[in-house]
């Protein structure tokens, strides 16, 4: 019993001390993690066995952070912001709706993290020339990119756990998923055109001033940029074809991202320093954190109250997975939610197999933790991010202007993911 209570004081600290900031998310979770060890809920072998178990996700993140940052070396990603402002003549909801659908395509297969921070100052500098609020412009691209992770098993870091716990396959989430993260981004534009269509006028001379900006400018080194998009699409190609060729998604993204440092004769120093550890470390800490909840069978407790708040429901079930971890991911972040739910599914499993397929509770758990990021600012990293982006370039966003439009947006995409649940799988 004091073990429980130890454990479970030691998991509110962690994420108190993340939701209000106190101690940097890395440190907060590789301080709960060691706690767990140190009054000993776990010790030393459980804590490298959960982190061991775990590799699969760490050197795919790996893979493609340094793939990522070799191509957004080029500048393509502003060379393509300021072709599509070009090609819509800069009408603002035009240019709104393709930087978010090129925004949501890049997190579908690339970090959102990484995107965001490449298209969110992009489109302030456009939203800028057009003498624009680019408040509607960064909103929607953070919405996006939550909405495009959902997309792929690669699409958002919540992903790469889901499939890991649920033994997933990247070309299962591309059938699954990518039907409601198209749905979604329908909503999501639709709102925008409603909310902000009377915000959005801007005079010809500033079109004019679009139009005249040179893309070719943003182009910084054409070479890498075929050699880096080569190495990405066999890499994308390779993740397609896992279940034929069978050598892992974390050796396949290694291996594409090894073969392009040698292409480019890159220093490992130089680009050992664009990985970001700092979201390592937090995935680390969280499996050992989320190892040692399991320990004080806190896990097996929560999966058994659902067991019976569900009294059986296979249907009831599948909903509350995706209901209730969309509103965990609010508060605790979208992470943190699918490391733990994970294991609840998991717990819940075994109730209900002769219901129904329960592969469906990882795709409820995917929506809820991905649409679910949408609510507040704390729902993922991608926010986090892309608000202290916005702030640096004086668009400020607070946590109740954040939260209106959030919580609008993932109300009617999770609304839309239950209605596709139920038809498609239930």
């Amino acid at each position: 019993m004091l073990s429980l209570i130890i454990g479970i004081a030691i998991f509110i600290a962690v994420f108190y001390s993340i939701i209000t900031e106190k101690v940097p998310g890395p440190w907060a979770t590789m301080i709960g993690g060691l706690a767990m060890a140190m009054v000993g809920i776990l010790d030393e072998k459980m804590a490298l066995e959960a982190i061991a178990g775990r590799l699969e996700i760490l050197f795919l993140l790996i893979g493609m952070m340094i793939i990522v940052h070799l191509i957004s070396e080029t500048g393509v990603f502003q060379w393509f912001a300021i072709s599509l402002a070009k090609l819509v003549k800069g009408e603002p909801f035009l240019l709104i709706a393709l930087l978010s659908i090129v925004t949501a395509l890049c997190s579908a297969f690339l970090d959102n993290v990484t995107t965001i921070l490449l298209m969110a100052p992009v489109s302030i500098l456009l939203a800028g020339e057009l003498r624009l609020n680019p408040f509607p412009f960064v909103i929607t691209e953070i919405m996006a990119a939550n909405i495009g992770g959902t997309a792929t098993l690669i699409g958002d870091p919540t992903q790469l756990i889901i499939g890991h716990e649920g033994h997933l396959t990247f070309n299962e989430f591309l059938v699954n998923t990518s039907p409601v993260a198209i749905l979604a981004m329908i909503v999501l534009l639709f709102n925008v055109y409603v909310i902000y269509k009377k915000d959005l006028h801007v005079s010809r001379e500033l079109k004019a001033r679009i139009m005249e900006m040179d893309p070719s400018r943003s182009l910084k080194d054409k070479k890498l940029l075929i050699e880096a998009g080569s190495i990405f699409a066999l890499v994308i190609l390779g993740f397609i074809l896992n279940n034929f060729i069978d050598k892992g998604l974390a050796v396949i993204a290694l291996s594409g991202a090894i073969a392009l440092v040698i292409i480019t004769k890159q220093k490992p120093h130089e680009i050992f320093e664009h990985v970001e550890w700092d979201t390592l470390f937090f995935f680390i800490g969280l499996f050992m954190l989320v190892r040692g909840i399991e320990e004080i069978n806190l896990i097996n407790m929560i999966g058994d109250k659902m067991i019976h708040f569900t009294a059986g429901s296979f249907k009831l079930a599948t909903l509350a997975i995706m209901y209730i971890s969309s509103l965990f991911t609010a508060i605790i972040g979208n992470v943190a939610n699918a490391a733990t739910m994970s294991k609840i599914i998991n717990v819940m499993t075994p109730s209900f197999k002769h219901l129904g397929n329960t592969q469906v509770f990882w795709w409820a758990l995917s929506f809820g933790s991905c649409l679910g990021g949408n609510i507040s600012i704390l729902g993922s990293a991608t926010n986090v991010v892309a608000v202290g982006v916005a702030s640096k370039s004086g668009c400020k966003i607070d946590f109740v202007k954040f939260l209106k439009f959030g919580s609008l947006i993932a109300f009617e995409t999770l609304i839309l993911a239950g209605i596709y649940i139920w038809f498609r799988y239930l």
